[in-house]
């Protein structure tokens, strides 16, 4: 049967049968959870386990935000802290080889319970003054080295069987409010943006999938946020940056957005996106969004099964115990 291009959260840390019979008749494109869902191992493994069961399916896509640091939906006490994604940024010589071992235990911890996607890495270049929603979760100032770790930290979720999500594409290191309560508005140039925003994007533009950004860019669109743009979205992330991969939206729940669920879900995909993303689990929100999504077909269908194809079943082999210690040992002597 034809997914529909979605991916919704549940509410708690096993599902309802309200929420089981939902998902089994939307049939969305995979799942994302939260700190709200993350209980005992066995008990996330069940979960994941049983949202696959809702369709059919043991590739199907389930997603986390695990980046580290403030943004870090599994930790202890079972699975490790792992540094803000700043600490990376400030390790000079060793940050691209240190990130890469870190994401690779990242891995690690969510393969065992089942989770195949990470949204990460976080690619945002923080601005003087900007809103510290990124704050320490970027890599640095300089757009080489945010590229540098990045593609680090995806090479180290992809050898261990984990998809890497970029985000958010083309970029809110400029917002100067959090687009979770508020929409931001960005008046920078086009040349400053491509100059600065948009470098590592474009440094990895060949990851398989990208999550957008609920930002204006005045300069390129004064009346829609990214997400919601067609021109962003086709002079921007599918031309300038070169991204022709998979491209999910933020969370359509976010208030940066404005419109009933629905609205805010059809805005999106008439702008050009692949997938709707929607996170908090809330029943009567995922039946509007749903009714609002188009089946996962032509393009953005080949982008999806693209991206799957490229999950290694194969992780590669690696000593964990002599892993975490020397990831412990690297951080500690910088």
């Amino acid at each position: 049967m034809t997914s529909r291009a979605l991916i919704l959260g549940c509410a708690g840390k096993s599902l309802s049968a309200e929420e089981a019979a939902f998902f089994r008749d939307v049939r969305p494109w995979g799942f994302i959870l939260f700190k709200r869902n993350i209980g005992l191992p066995e008990e996330v493994r069940a979960l994941t386990d049983s949202l696959r069961d809702c369709l059919g399916s043991e590739r199907a896509p389930i997603l986390i935000d695990q980046e580290g640091g403030r943004v870090q939906r599994m930790g202890p006490p079972h699975w490790p802290a792992y540094p803000a994604g700043g600490r990376y940024g400030r390790l000079n010589g060793s940050a691209a080889t240190i990130a890469r071992l870190g994401a690779r235990l990242m891995a690690h911890d969510l393969s065992e319970v089942g989770i195949n996607v990470d949204c990460a890495p976080i690619l945002d270049v923080p601005a003087p003054g900007a809103h510290d929603i990124i704050g320490d979760r970027a890599y640095g100032t300089n757009p080489a080295s945010v590229a540098e770790i990045g593609r680090a930290i995806a090479e180290g979720l992809m050898a261990g069987g984990v998809l890497p999500v970029m985000k958010h594409i083309p970029g809110h290191g400029r917002a100067a409010c959090d687009s979770h309560h508020a929409l931001p508005v960005v008046d920078a140039t086009r040349e400053a943006l491509a100059a600065q925003d948009f470098g590592p994007f474009r440094a990895l533009a060949d990851l398989p999938m990208a999550m957008s950004a609920h930002v204006v860019f005045a300069a390129i669109d004064p009346d829609r946020p990214a997400t919601q743009s067609a021109t962003v979205i086709r002079e921007v992330i599918r031309t300038a940056i070169g991204f022709d991969n998979l491209l999910m939206t933020d969370d359509l729940s976010m208030q940066a957005l404005t419109g009933s669920f629905r609205e805010r879900a059809q805005r999106a995909f008439a702008a050009g996106v692949d997938i709707g993303l929607h996170c908090n689990g809330a029943m009567d929100e995922m039946r509007a969004v749903a009714e609002a999504a188009p089946a996962l077909e032509g393009r953005a269908a080949e982008r999806a099964a693209a991206a799957l194809a490229r999950l290694d079943p194969a992780a590669e082999d690696f000593d964990l115990p002599e892993a975490r210690a020397r990831f412990a040992a690297a951080l500690a002597a910088a």
